[in-house]
């Protein structure tokens, strides 16, 4: 057997795992003991930090897009994440990394988030107007691209930088930190930083599921004449669960690159299957001016904070969403710098920022575009359905107006759990990195790691639904960390430019 497979109790850090799991088991009680109380202290929670760090949140995003960019034209951008050659294919990498970034939730938002605009629009817009339909689906495809994936680079690269070009020890954020700053990985410092990470984990994937399961749930019932109830989510969430515990345990090479490779070829048949069998010419003509009404308002989109109308729109919207990324950012950060070893800096940054956001642009264009026909059209009225509680039914029926609604409504339900299993997979895996001690770059985590943190990311989402706990209040639990994540990725970007101007600032 070789060594790195060897579970020992030497490297499982034990503490980090006991710690972790006890806080994030306190915060389900608390929902379930005090699901009104809870509610009400997020709500101020959350207006709290949005505003007090909108700004901030903001500046942080958009000039990271720009460090990003400025590094990748550099010479640095030339740089060589470790000197053996690539593992996986270019599509496979690329798949991977979006399949890992995007999650489930995306196939929801991808039909529904622009009906949200119509009645709130951004940029000082009159609700309900010409222009607020105009922009609604380019104001989804700015919140799932450039600064979305930027956010995920930012933590990526640096952590890519430390394991592969520095080859120091832990595939972690502590680890990082703990490279940068000389604090000691098993100090209370790196041990805050690791439980947070662990945390938010569970933070964002509980929204992510929340919002998925039953969304799939409804389709699959509705297909089939059925019910939908919560024996039907528990249902959906043991096949999910069967599906990337085995992923995950078999590892990334078997397991996810396979995945991933399987859902994004679906997910492209998917659209083309809409583009040719829906409103063919509505779709492009609508996702070719959305995107370039997205281009022409990046940077008022970027730094809107509507300090005078005071809608409330930067704070619900592009700040919660930043923010949200951010707390993504960590676990994704880890499996982008672990599956593109090998790969330049440059490629790193333009398969992310690039890749990542157009993949975006296409899925929300051809299916925000189905959707939005089926409102101006009267086909559907998936506005009044959403203000109503029944956007879960509106997807339903927007698939249903399809010709072979049926066969679309299934595929959809395989890409969505697809989607769900390479997210989870990414992960558990980047939480069995953080909780083995001192991993180093040839070894992965134990499989039994792994599929014990697969189990764990099943059963808290699934209590959540049980107890019925409120999403608002679970996804101010999230953003919370958020704002501390910010401050540590800024050391590790400061970390990561020191050693970069040392290892190579005199090359040319």
């Amino acid at each position: 057997m070789r060594k790195d497979n060897i579970l020992s109790e030497k490297k499982l850090d034990t503490l980090l795992i006991a710690v972790s799991l006890i806080f994030v088991v306190s915060v389900v009680v608390c929902l379930y003991v005090m699901p009104e109380k809870s509610q009400q202290i997020a709500n101020i929670i959350f207006t709290f930090f949005t505003d007090a760090f909108g700004s901030m949140t903001l500046l942080f995003a958009f000039f990271g897009i720009l460090l990003l960019v400025g590094v990748s034209f550099s010479k640095y951008g030339k740089i060589k994440l470790g000197e053996e050659e690539p593992e996986y294919s270019t599509f496979k990498w690329v798949a991977m990394m979006i399949s890992c970034g995007l999650g489930s939730a995306t196939v929801y938002w991808a039909f529904m988030e622009w009906a949200y605009y119509i009645g709130t629009p951004g940029l000082g817009i009159e609700a309900g107007s010409q222009l607020a339909f105009e922009m609604s689906v380019s104001y989804t495809m700015f919140h799932w691209g450039f600064s979305a994936w930027t956010l995920y680079a930012l933590a990526g690269v640096p952590i890519a930088y430390h394991f592969h070009v520095r080859k120091n020890k832990g595939l972690s954020l502590s680890g990082i930190i703990s490279a940068i700053t000389g604090l000691k990985q098993e100090g209370v410092i790196c041990r805050v930083v690791d439980v947070l990470f662990i945390f938010i984990c569970f933070g964002g994937l509980s929204i992510t599921l929340g919002v998925s399961v039953p969304l799939v749930t409804e389709i699959f019932c509705n297909v089939v004449g059925i019910e939908p109830s919560f024996i039907m989510n528990l249902f959906i969430i043991v096949v999910l669960s069967v599906l990337y515990s085995f992923s995950s345990y078999i590892g990334l090479k078997k397991g996810m690159a396979k995945l991933s490779d399987w859902n994004v070829k679906m997910v492209i048949a998917f659209m083309i299957g809409i583009v040719v069998l829906g409103p063919t010419l509505f779709i492009i003509n609508n996702t070719t001016q959305s995107l370039g009404l997205m281009l022409h308002n990046f940077i008022p989109m970027s730094f809107f904070t509507d300090s005078i109308g005071k809608s409330g729109f930067p704070e619900a919207w592009t700040i919660f969403y930043w923010l949200y990324w951010i707390t993504y950012a960590p676990f994704t950060g880890i499996f982008i710098a672990k599956v593109s070893k090998g790969r330049t800096i440059r490629s790193v940054v333009a398969n992310t920022l690039i890749s990542g956001s157009v993949g975006c642009f296409a899925f929300f264009g051809v299916l925000g575009g189905l959707s939005l026909h089926r409102q101006i059209n009267n086909i559907i009225d998936v506005v009044g359905m959403l203000n109503n509680g029944k956007s879960n039914a509106a997807v339903v029926d927007v698939l249903r107006s399809l010709p072979m609604g049926s066969v679309f409504m299934i595929i959809f339900c395989v890409i969505t759990l697809l989607f769900l299993a390479t997210t989870l997979d990414g992960a558990a895996f980047t939480m069995a990195t953080t909780s083995t001690k001192g991993l180093k770059n040839d070894e992965e985590p134990h499989p039994v790691l792994r599929l014990f943190w697969c189990i764990m990311l099943a059963l808290v989402p699934l209590t959540m639904i049980l107890i019925n706990a409120n999403l608002n209040t679970i996804k101010t639990c999230a953003i919370i960390t958020a704002v501390p994540i910010i401050f540590i990725m800024l050391i590790m970007l400061i970390g990561w430019l020191r050693w970069m101007i040392k290892d190579y600032g005199k090359q040319k």
